[in-house]
């Protein structure tokens, strides 16, 4: 099959093309940086340039969407409504130029409301933050190019925070805080939630190439759902050798606190701070969802939840 990946040299995109080559498929890449494990495959754009989307769409059988702003400080509202609306709108006027009728999206359980255990696809979406509001917008065309498009098939994934090896996002960032010993834990620790590891996510994804025509929505998680308590003390294991006796806890409202005087900043001086308070908001609570509709597919991951995440300790930190 011959595929279009934007944002393809990203964190999952990359992992994504090596399960795409591997079996077969040849692979371009769209994405604003350039691919460093595969230059010749990438060229570089911005999604929200339709003329350059739709001119590296030419003879692709499928489009997997990876590309979004991720950002969701107050910062960020512009983009996600450039990048993550605007871009999608872009991505069905480039398959319907080039006569693509299969599209893969990759959504974010952010369309779910905070504190809604075991969310499931039926569940009303309720976004918390612009970013889910942006990522249900984006949905909401590709059901349109989905109902307009005679023998489309419309794939869209709801992921959940994914982490793996070379990743520099939320998971590695607390990891880094465990690792330096200065970590906090806001709350009492009880709340659990869904993850997701690159290697399992980037196989699943390669397999929805494979699924019938028609309109499939499925959320994507590693099980076991951890809690925070368990999360801190396997990586405090697989870090220091040991389990902290220490730990210090922050109460809930002490943090909100914090966050939120940390946005008054931010919005004072025009810069963006580590904490805020939809930050301290998502920590606490419990963010988990149902994996029922993917587990009768029948997909099975490669790697185990609590062995993916050893083994991305051991890689960026080392052993004890």
């Amino acid at each position: 099959m011959n595929l279009l990946v934007t944002g393809g040299s990203g964190f999952i995109g990359t992992r994504l093309i090596r399960e795409l080559l591997k079996v077969g498929h040849q692979v371009a890449i769209f994405d604003l940086a350039a691919s460093a494990t595969y230059p010749a495959l990438c060229q570089r754009g911005d999604v929200r340039d339709r003329q350059a989307l739709t001119a590296a769409a030419a003879g692709c059988d499928a489009i997997i969407h990876l590309a979004a702003e991720h950002r969701d400080d107050a910062f960020s509202t512009a983009l996600c409504e450039e990048v993550n609306v605007g871009g999608a709108e872009n991505v069905v006027v480039a398959a319907r130029a080039v006569a693509c009728r299969r599209i893969v999206f990759t959504s974010s359980v952010a369309v779910y409301p905070l504190d809604a255990p075991g969310a499931t696809e039926e569940d009303q979406p309720r976004p918390y933050n612009r970013y889910g509001e942006s990522k249900l917008a984006a949905e909401r065309v590709f059901q349109e190019w989905a109902r307009g498009t005679p023998g489309a098939t419309m794939v869209t994934v709801r992921a959940c925070v994914v982490f793996g090896e070379g990743n520099r996002g939320n998971v590695y960032n607390l990891l880094s805080q465990i690792h330096r010993q200065r970590f906090l834990m806001v709350g009492q620790g009880h709340n659990r939630k869904s993850m997701a590891y690159v290697g399992n996510i980037s196989r699943f994804l390669a397999s929805c190439l494979d699924y019938p025509q028609g309109t499939h929505l499925l959320n994507y998680a590693d099980k076991p759902d951890l809690s925070m308590t368990e999360l801190v003390g396997l990586a405090q294991r697989a870090l220091l050798g040991r389990e902290s006796a220490g730990l210090i806890h922050v109460p809930y409202r002490a943090g909100l606190l914090a966050g939120h005087a940390c946005d008054a900043l931010a919005a004072l001086l025009g810069r963006q701070f580590s904490i805020s308070a939809i930050r301290i908001r998502k920590f606490c609570a419990e963010t988990t969802v149902s994996t029922r509709r993917l587990d009768q597919t029948g997909f099975v991951r490669p790697d185990a939840l609590a062995a993916a995440l050893v083994n991305t300790i051991h890689f960026e930190f080392g052993k004890p």
